[in-house]
């Protein structure tokens, strides 16, 4: 059995190709993203930037990327998911590319806008290559914990490279990405085989429906992204306007012959609690980051560069993913690795509660390592578990949910954190910054006890539903035995 697993789980070398291509596309996301961050204080410097519109940097990026999210994941199954994968690449590398030449802030916010929108055409489009170019079960998991893994390592690799960057050039920033975009897109064109034609008789792309969730989407990001940054009055009137669009959005696809989101995909339980249990993780994962890059450059009063360095231990993730995860997934199932998972994630959170204001690196090394640790056990599997059971047409709608659970969840942990900080923090004192930090960091460990507890909920069902029936009726007990070890979370149809 073992012998076969193993075999199953083996790449021809065209596999690899392809994987390796999208693997570098992941990476590419996380490491702009990273290195961004780091690169702020530079940019705000050089031109300029009043701290509204260094926020806007960030935002706008954000904006494009959770809002047109759905709407990248449907195109992919529509248009064909290598023409998606190739053309928004190309305008990813682009823009990046106007970003590093602006010399006003209005440019720098625009570049980031369509970057996020390439990055939300192109990461659902390289996510269902996989999960359509590699069998269901021990291939395509194998691969989707090696793409996780590397695109979380491209966040932590990052940290590091735009702190060396923007000491620098805060400009190299924009234009590394440029020269990694066009190796990667010259490879993609020589391993990514080309998809075929998709049938779209009786198809078409959900205009309403698009525009709808898009706004919603818009709307709802950018009330939560902004929360702390606006009055109460102007949060409230965008999060209506934005859960009115999203009711127009539920109007209209119960209407649409085609629509952009078949409503009945949310009948599948497991993708549900991933999307639910990815969006919790992603709020405390991103706020807990941002409260400790805070924490060591405001109160501590490290570099950017000591920051970075500090932080690159929880990219542990990216080697124990492609390597350990895979074991434990055959060994354990999804399930269970998500909810160790989440409980080390609370672990880690709750061990930085009493930072004090001089604690060494040490002290603080057990919450970071363990959560590159979690990570590695958590993210990938939510992939698998999200996109699992899921019909090949619509593995991009599928990839497109998750990548927007994990968008909307960052964006909801960083603002509810920086809120509950400013609210906490009566003045710049150095005691009133640490109060401030430990009345914030509840919020990740919240994030994180919840996403546990839709974890567990999924392990419960799962024990009492017993064997369960696949489409047709009939009763499936080796399948169910063996999606136990793979998925871990029932799937309904």
């Amino acid at each position: 059995m073992s012998a076969q697993k193993t075999a199953a789980a083996s790449f021809s070398a065209r596999e690899w190709g392809v994987l390796l291509v999208l693997c570098g596309a992941i990476f590419l996301e996380g490491i702009d993203v990273a290195m961004l961050n780091v690169a702020l204080p530079a940019i705000r410097a050089d031109l300029g930037l009043s701290t509204g519109s260094l926020q806007w940097v960030m935002s706008a990026y954000v904006l494009g990327y959770g809002g047109f999210m759905l709407v990248g994941g449907r195109a992919a199954d529509l248009f064909g998911r290598r023409q998606m994968f190739v053309f928004w690449l190309t305008v990813f590398l682009l823009f990046s590319g106007l970003g590093g030449f602006a010399t006003e802030g209005w440019t720098l916010i625009t570049a980031r806008f369509v970057t996020g929108v390439a990055a939300a055409f192109m990461t659902p489009a390289g996510l269902s290559i996989i999960t359509t170019g590699f069998a269901e079960g021990p291939q395509r998991n194998k691969a989707l914990l090696v793409y996780s893994g590397t695109g979380a390592g491209g966040f932590s690799i990052g940290l590091v490279v735009g702190g060396l960057l923007a000491s620098a050039d805060w400009r190299w920033v924009f234009f590394a990405p440029v020269v990694l975009s066009a190796l990667i897109l010259a490879a993609a064109l020589v391993y990514v085989p080309k998809s075929p034609r998709p049938d779209r008789t009786g198809q078409s792309l959900d205009l309403l429906g698009g525009l709808s969730i898009t706004a919603a989407i818009l709307l709802l990001v950018l009330g939560v992204e902004r929360a702390s940054h606006t009055s109460a009055v102007w949060t409230a009137g965008t999060l209506g306007a934005g859960l009115a669009a999203l009711a127009a959005f539920l109007v209209a696809e119960r209407r649409a012959t085609t629509p952009l989101v078949r409503l009945g995909i949310f009948r599948n339980a497991a993708l549900v609690r991933a999307n639910a249990a990815g969006l919790l993780f992603a709020a405390g994962f991103f706020g807990f980051q941002f409260l400790v890059v805070l924490y060591l450059q405001e109160l501590r009063g490290w570099s950017t560069l000591e920051t970075s360095f500090a932080m690159v231990v929880i990219g542990i993730d990216a080697i124990l993913a492609p390597t350990l995860v895979p074991r434990l997934v055959t060994r354990f199932g999804n399930a269970r690795l998500i909810l160790t998972g989440l409980l080390v994630t609370s672990t880690s959170y709750a061990l930085f509660l009493p930072v004090g204001a001089d604690w060494t690196y040490l002290t603080m090394l057990p919450s970071l390592l363990l959560l590159g640790i979690a990570f590695a056990l958590t993210y990938g599997p939510l992939t698998i578990v999200a996109t699992e059971g899921v019909e090949e047409a619509e593995q991009g709608l599928a990839g497109g949910l998750l990548y927007t659970s994990f968008q909307f969840g960052a964006a909801l942990g960083l603002s509810s954190a920086a809120a509950v900080n400013v609210a906490a923090t009566a003045s710049s004192s150095p005691g009133a910054l640490l109060d401030g930090y430990r009345a914030a960091l509840w919020v990740p460990l919240a994030a994180a006890l919840l996403a546990t507890a839709v974890a567990a909920w999924g392990i419960r069902s799962r024990r009492s539903s017993g064997s369960r029936v696949i489409g047709t009726g009939e009763a499936a007990d080796g399948a169910a035995a063996a999606d136990d070890r793979t998925a871990g979370l029932p799937t309904a149809r």
